[in-house]
């Protein structure tokens, strides 16, 4: 997101197609079971380089026969389990609407401990058998309730519109079978689902950008001027989506609803406000009490939080949770490991490509009140 790419950036219209939800792998793996170690680097600066010219990192890469991105982690059964996008590399052209990003399946990871083997379960989901895609198969996230494992995933449609998936599986690996429609009322990207304390279960969606939410500002899809529906800077900017999920966990039990995402002064951030404004890869933990959203605002390449007193919001603005890391994109997780809590991220190590990512994992510290530290990757 920051300082990786290894080329000349264009202008912030036309990096639609950059989206955190970016794709690529040169290397493409089968669906055999892999295992690698992970290990942990020098955790002083974020991809800077030593006296000898090398790129420093906060920590290494957490498989390296893959590329993934944009991990939601959960622990199941006392187990830690990964569920990233698969970057692979296509060869398409560039081009504003991300078609080049377009990733195909699935792949899971696991490791019993942080700083543990780490498995690739091999293909878990694969778009050819989703009956109503129609491609770029985007960052997913998973729950568990009643027994089941829910992947739910955000891809085309045939009419190329971003809507929202969801798969079952009795195994936290899969295979995962997808359903035959997408989500009732689903949109956008990046869905992120928090299980409350009193078992309710919510959905946050969505992205700008390549992500379509500005289409939706109406209520109802709009593809027809894309670049005018972004609001203008001095306008209040768009915000991600939220839905209460029903007892099944397949569908909506409400309709979305917009979140507001405030700064200290009360107010709704300005769309020009990049440093602040919600951007996509949106997540949810709760923390003493506090919900706190966490979300990237993209072209500035930051992971920021907002808390609350309601799963729905307001939101008010707290800080950055992390610099920004070695390519244009930044997505992540939040999770409780053992009385710990970790953040999974990516950047772009092992490739120097933004559309070639690797899922990496560093503890969040909190200070004494409950703000979290910033990390410099």
């Amino acid at each position: 997101m920051k300082k990786a790419p290894q080329f000349l950036l264009p202008s912030w219209r036309t990096l639609a197609f950059l989206l955190p939800l970016a794709v690529g792998s040169a290397c493409q793996s089968n669906t055999s079971t892999s295992e690698s170690e992970t290990t942990s680097a020098d955790s002083t600066t974020t991809a800077s380089t030593d006296s000898t010219g090398s790129k420093k990192y906060l920590n290494k890469p957490l498989i390296s026969d893959i590329y993934t991105a944009d991990p939601s982690a959960h622990v199941f059964n006392g187990r830690i389990y990964i569920y990233p996008s698969h970057d692979i590399e296509t060869n398409m052209p560039e081009n504003d609407n991300g078609d080049h990003f377009a990733m195909r399946d699935y792949h899971i990871l696991s490791m019993d401990s942080i700083g543990g083997k780490v498995t690739d379960h091999g293909v878990a989901l694969d778009i050819k058998d989703i009956p109503w895609a129609g491609r770029q198969l985007w960052a997913p996230d998973a729950a568990f309730k009643n027994g089941t494992y829910y992947l739910y995933f955000p891809v085309k449609d045939k009419q190329d519109i971003f809507r929202i998936g969801v798969a079952t599986s009795k195994s936290p690996t899969g295979p995962f079978k997808a359903q035959h429609k997408p989500m009732e009322g689903s949109l956008s990207i990046d869905p992120a689902v928090f299980t409350d304390t009193d078992g309710k279960s919510y959905m946050y969606v969505g992205g700008i950008w390549g992500g379509q939410l500005q289409r939706w500002r109406t209520g109802k899809y709009d593809g027809s001027k894309p670049k005018e529906q972004e609001p203008a800077p001095n306008e209040e900017a768009v915000g991600p989506r939220v839905a209460r999920l029903s007892n099944d966990m397949l569908s909506f039990a409400e309709p979305v609803k917009e979140v507001k995402i405030v700064g200290k002064d009360g107010k709704p951030f300005l769309a020009g406000d990049n440093k602040h404004r919600f951007f996509e890869g949106g997540w949810m933990h709760k923390y003493n009490g506090k919900y706190y959203f966490s979300y990237s605002t993209g072209d500035t390449h930051l992971l920021a939080y907002a808390t609350g007193d309601s799963p729905y919001g307001p939101f008010t603005y707290q800080g950055v949770i992390m610099n920004p890391v070695e390519g244009w994109t930044t997505h992540h997780s939040i999770v409780e490991v053992d009385g710990k809590w970790y953040i999974f991220y990516h950047d772009t190590e092992l490739s120097g490509k933004t559309w070639l990512r690797n899922v990496k994992v560093t503890e969040l510290k909190r200070k004494p009140d409950g703000s979290i530290e910033t990390i410099n990757p």
